[in-house]
């Protein structure tokens, strides 16, 4: 199963390379935003963009209330694994 987790690009480090800081859930890391630009969106357009983060690249753009919703259940569903492991 493949889960994509909400973040917002925070930096562009390096343009040519198309490489981010993303902020997921208060963790920084490195990202590779390849997938979400283009001619109309180009990496310098994209600070502040929520996207969704797998395997080290943000693999779609998504609104704000999306990754809301989505940090959220995860959140949820982590709290739901922790009564169930203790």
């Amino acid at each position: 199963m493949c889960l994509g987790i909400p973040g917002q690009i925070i930096e562009i480090t390096n343009v040519n390379h198309k490489l981010a800081i993303v902020n997921i859930g208060g963790v920084k890391r490195q990202v590779n935003i390849a997938c979400i630009v283009d001619e109309q969106h180009p990496p310098e357009a994209c600070i502040g963009d929520w996207v969704l983060v797998h395997v080290g690249f943000a693999m779609n753009r998504i609104n704000e209330q999306e990754a809301a919703e989505t940090l959220q259940l995860l959140q949820e569903l982590a709290a739901a694994q922790t009564g169930i492991s203790t």
